[in-house]
């Protein structure tokens, strides 16, 4: 996850660097249940309002807190699918809670209404993520369910209305580029508290709906907006939380915005962003999904790294002959072709791998949703890119 807002205010209000981030463990976000109300059409998990067969029990998804715990995980992220539609979700909350664990519900808000915002504001959750795509006929439309907005905003509404902290998250695609600024300002006018602008990931249905991710120029345009937006709101005393997530080129982009608009500070955030070190996959961010599988990331479900029912969560991450692992914890790693040669490799650190992975089959080829051009990352074929190569790439593999 970038920390916009972060970096931003260190341009405004320069202060010392801090050092390198060492967390004790990973951050886990643990897909609780697959079965979900919606079938979104970038949906990672592939989910659908039914029951998946092998799911972890309650006292085997206890078991994995305690292990969590001991392991000294930082945060927790509840998922799913749905989560809320896990019977026991409040139960396995409190325990988290309870434990001490940062815990996050990461939900589409269709299921949050009078009914149960007590018992979730009761459980306590440093954070309420809700998605939303665009504004109601587009977020509709990618949902696939009339009044999903307006049921998604109602739980933001309700949220706020019981002192939770609730974010947006919302995932650009060409469909609803357009819609950034409108939905920058529905976040104003709700106070929301969180925005996180994710960039497609190949996975899931997201793979099929690759074809849908932002032009590199689009891309770039939402970037500057959202910059110029969050520079905006905290020269004006508004201190929101703007981060953006799976695609690690933010970081350069903005030390390039930085060197237009801070050059003198350009240099100290060049260092904040190397501490930062960029992609944590398979590092500092791992992933558990519904039947237990352990992956090393959210979108890496096709690559198993062992399951808690045999293993403990702990003695599988500390697991280092997994080749894709072992490469994931190389510095630098193994990467190929532009991103081999990138001068912000210490900032990005390769990016996601999984678009790479789902484009060419290698996991170190570049990455095919580097919106950076040849020449600003020095290298050897200077130049734009050519915006349409990726997405001619994965058709041809589709058909």
């Amino acid at each position: 996850m970038f920390r916009v807002t972060r970096y931003i205010k260190s341009l405004l209000e320069p202060g010392p660097v801090p050092p390198a981030r060492k967390p004790p463990g990973p951050v886990v976000i643990w897909n609780l249940i697959r079965r979900c109300n919606l079938t979104c059409k970038h949906c990672y998990t592939t989910s659908a309002d039914i029951d998946f067969a092998g799911e972890l029990s309650n006292a085997e998804a206890h078991a994995v807190l305690d292990d969590l715990h001991g392991f000294r995980v930082p945060a927790l992220i509840l998922s799913g699918g749905e989560p809320l539609m896990r019977p026991d979700i409040f139960e396995l909350s409190r325990r988290a809670r309870e434990l001490g664990l940062y815990t996050g519900l990461s939900t589409n808000g269709t299921l949050i209404n009078e009914s149960n915002i007590d018992a979730i504001a009761a459980i306590g959750y440093d954070y309420v993520g809700i998605s939303i795509d665009g504004l109601e006929a587009t977020h509709d439309v990618i949902r696939q369910r009339q009044g999903a907005f307006r049921e998604s905003m109602h739980a933001v509404k309700l949220c706020k209305e019981r002192g939770i902290k609730v974010g947006l998250r919302f995932t650009l695609t060409r469909e609803n580029y357009e819609q950034l600024g409108d939905i920058l300002a529905l976040i104003e006018a709700h106070d929301v508290d969180k925005f996180y602008l994710s960039h497609l990931n190949y996975g899931g249905r997201g793979r099929r709906h690759s074809k849908q991710d932002a032009w590199y120029r689009m891309t770039r345009d939402a970037m500057t907006r959202l910059f110029d937006h969050c520079r905006d709101e905290l020269e004006r005393g508004v201190e929101r939380e703007y981060v953006t997530g799976n695609n690690d080129a933010d970081g350069p982009f903005l030390l390039m915005w930085a060197r237009e608009h801070f050059p003198d500070q350009a240099d100290a955030l060049k260092q904040r962003l190397i501490n930062w070190g960029g992609n944590a996959s398979g590092e500092h961010i791992a992933n558990i999904d519904n039947l237990g599988n352990v992956h090393p990331d959210t979108f890496w479900w096709d690559h198993d790294l062992g399951n808690v029912r045999d293993r403990p969560f702990s003695d599988i991450w500390h697991e280092t002959t997994d080749p894709l692992m072992v490469g994931f914890r190389q510095r630098p790693r193994p990467l190929k072709g532009r991103c081999a040669e990138c001068r912000f490799l210490t900032i990005c650190n390769g990016n996601t791998r999984v678009r790479a992975w789902k484009v060419t089959g290698d996991p170190w080829e570049e990455d095919p949703g580097c919106y950076l051009t040849n020449e600003e990352i020095g290298a050897s074929d200077a130049g734009e890119r050519r915006v349409a190569a990726p997405y001619q790439a994965i058709q041809a593999i589709e058909l």
